[in-house]
């Protein structure tokens, strides 16, 4: 698998901030409010935190145009890097409704999911937010998104692969060629 660990705070093509790593804290999903995605993302990045926003190109039509406008990949959540004995600045950032837990105990986003999410980005692949169930496990074997691992769905024909974040129960999909999946 890919791991790419080491980026600075600019942005991707795809208008996703750059997934920081300054600490090796595990990341969590943060719940935000409604459509307050990118504020809260900017406030932990002023705090010191690494947060991580994905972002896709959706295109929307107003009655008068089409304007491509970039959508978080999961309304409502941003991933912030943190030590659970400083999560108070988190909790206590205008937005912010909790961080995703089992009871009480917040539950670390696995991070092959978020490695598999940041390499789609990275690699400038068409990505949208996906509610299909996952089916049969594949790993990418040839390709841009070589190494990563995931599901297979066909969507109109068209292979896609499916990355999914478990603790929110929430996809993304990109489409990819047959022959560059490896089924496991």
């Amino acid at each position: 698998m890919v791991l790419l660990n080491e980026f600075s705070a600019t942005r991707y093509e795809s208008g996703a901030p750059a997934f920081e790593t300054h600490n090796h804290a595990p990341h969590y999903a943060v719940q935000v409010r409604y459509r307050h995605e990118r504020a809260v993302e900017q406030s932990l990045r002023v705090r010191g935190f690494a947060p991580f926003l994905p972002l896709f190109k959706n295109r929307r039509r107003w009655s008068d145009r089409m304007m491509e406008i970039d959508t978080p990949l999961f309304p409502g959540y941003v991933f912030c890097s943190m030590d659970l004995e400083n999560r108070m600045p988190v909790l206590s950032t205008p937005g912010v409704v909790g961080i995703v837990a089992a009871g009480k105990q917040p539950l670390a986003v696995d991070p092959k999911e978020l490695d598999a999410v940041r390499a789609m980005l990275l690699r400038g692949i068409d990505v949208q937010p996906c509610s299909a169930a996952p089916g049969q496990k594949v790993k990418i074997g040839a390709g841009p998104l070589k190494g990563i691992e995931g599901s297979l769905l066909q969507v109109r024909g068209k292979n896609r692969l499916v990355v999914r974040i478990s603790i929110l129960n929430r996809s993304i999909s990109a489409i990819i060629e047959g022959s560059e999946m490896v089924a496991l």
